[in-house]
């Protein structure tokens, strides 16, 4: 079965789905995008929205489910990064770095420990800062890395 590219979309910035609906397009690859909404995507046969039903992690287990060895998962969540991983699939969060089974555990180490942070009230503060054009080339330049590789 080909490389398809899987993309937890719930939290994807419109910037990188627009990389991604792109690259999909000229390289022929199956995208599937994956919310508890509805997504607009463009048109094109290589292009679908999947709705799931609202509910904690029910993206990302859709997204576990399915994706198979050497599919390509776009996700900032952790966890799910590290979910298929362990199947031997690739995971790229949108600002260009690449989850590893090198890297992911040191990945899982730090988010449990800013979340202990935030919950013990040592550290406050939302979320990673907004995406901004380096943070846009980068991610634009490792999916073109990973695609020229594993394609």
């Amino acid at each position: 079965m080909p490389l398809q590219i899987w993309v937890d979309a719930d939290a994807c910035p419109n910037i990188i789905k627009d990389i991604l609906f792109r690259a999909a397009d000229r390289r022929a690859l199956p995208l599937i995008l994956v919310a508890n909404r509805i997504i607009a995507t463009p048109p094109s046969s290589f292009i679908k929205a999947v709705q799931v039903a609202n509910g904690f992690d029910v993206a990302d287990n859709y997204i576990v489910q399915r994706c198979q060895t050497n599919d390509l998962v776009i996700t900032a969540d952790i966890p799910l990064a590290a979910e298929v991983v362990a199947k031997h699939a690739y995971a790229l969060n949108p600002r260009g770095e690449m989850y590893s089974k090198e890297n992911i555990k040191e990945h899982l180490a730090m988010r449990d420990f800013m979340t202990g942070l935030r919950d013990t009230g040592q550290m406050s503060g939302g979320g990673p800062s907004a995406l901004g054009q380096r943070d846009k080339q980068a991610f634009a330049n490792a999916l073109d890395r990973f695609l020229a590789v594993n394609r």
